[in-house]
């Protein structure tokens, strides 16, 4: 995986990707942090649930990743197939930033359900698209996808054990 940063303009553009899916995290995490000691913490959860402590590297890793692919498809936006990749990129980042509020801000696991099962869709549209344009990318956008397939199960299967 070369990462050709032949210009200024190719640096800052692959820092705006990465900040801007890293910033998406950190506004994410807010609701997240001030919630897990306070209600996650007291749930019922699976036994396949992870540690508490390893979703915050785990989410610094993935955002990284989506934004190298983001930045993978802007070196492609003469492409209407990348713009388009990217347009889906930004509904995706919106439902990843809408899923830690609905579930730990307003605690509600049900419609966290509602929320990550459009995510799932969508980030698996948006992987599909990536590939197409530039393979890398849409590799990149694997470990995202396989992620929220598990946070999507485990998010089932919180709200099924506490209603």
């Amino acid at each position: 995986m070369k990462v050709q940063m032949g210009t200024l303009r190719d640096a800052i553009a692959l820092s705006s990707w990465v900040l801007a899916a890293e910033i998406v995290g950190w506004v994410s995490s807010i609701f997240t942090v001030s919630s897990f000691q306070q209600w996650y913490a007291f749930l019922d959860k699976p036994s396949f649930s992870p540690p508490e402590a390893s979703f915050g590297p785990i989410w610094v890793v993935l955002y990284f990743l989506m934004g190298l692919a983001a930045y993978y498809m802007w070196g492609r936006r003469e492409r209407p197939a990348a713009r388009r990749a990217l347009a889906v990129f930004v509904v995706q980042l919106f439902l990843n930033a809408l899923w830690s509020p609905v579930f730990f801000g307003l605690q509600y696991p049900l419609m966290g359900v509602v929320v990550i099962s459009m995510l799932l869709v969508v980030i698996a549209v948006n992987t599909y698209y990536f590939w197409r344009v530039r393979r890398i990318a849409g590799v990149l956008m694997l470990p995202y996808l396989g992620w929220v397939a598990f946070a999507t199960v485990l998010n089932i299967s919180i709200w099924w054990m506490n209603s």
